[in-house]
């Protein structure tokens, strides 16, 4: 299977030759994992993985899927920009409880006030952890996000 990458925000205007339709942005995931919920800044991309879970600036993430939570504890998903100069510990997952599965969504039990929110407009940031309180387990899911649209869903000639 191919794999693509790109730089640009990927839009849609769903087919509107006439370009009077909204142009939507398009919404991606990012797996990650926390191999010890008890020591904090350690998400990487997945289990065995060293690669840190990285998003690029004007990040906007909706949700985190938990898909195995934490045997017992609290703790916090967040973020660091690149050059360290701003962090938030609990920016997307606030004190999340002990649970199996669980999505945290804007106004959600454990969601961060950063949720529907960008972290940063000009810098990309590093996904951080933080143990809330005596976290214990390893914790994996996944983050979905969008990229701010600059041009506010109107299209281009």
């Amino acid at each position: 299977m191919a794999v693509s990458t790109t730089q640009s925000i990927w839009r849609s205007g769903g087919g509107d030759n006439t370009r009077q339709a909204y142009c939507g942005t398009g919404v991606m995931t990012a797996q990650f994992y926390v191999a010890n919920a008890a020591v904090s800044g350690n998400v990487v991309v997945a289990s065995g993985a060293t690669l840190p879970v990285i998003l690029p600036a004007n990040a906007v993430v909706t949700t985190v899927v938990i898909t195995n939570g934490l045997t017992s504890g609290t703790m916090n998903v967040g973020f660091t920009t690149i050059d360290g100069a701003t962090s938030n510990a609990s920016f997307y997952v606030s004190a999340l409880a002990a649970t199996s599965a669980k999505t945290v969504t804007p106004g959600s039990t454990g969601a961060g006030a950063g949720i529907g929110t960008a972290a940063n407009a000009t810098k990309n940031c590093t996904v951080t952890s933080e143990s809330a309180s005596s976290a214990v387990g390893d914790v994996a899911g996944y983050i979905n996000y969008y990229v701010i649209d600059p041009l506010l869903g109107q299209q281009t000639n």
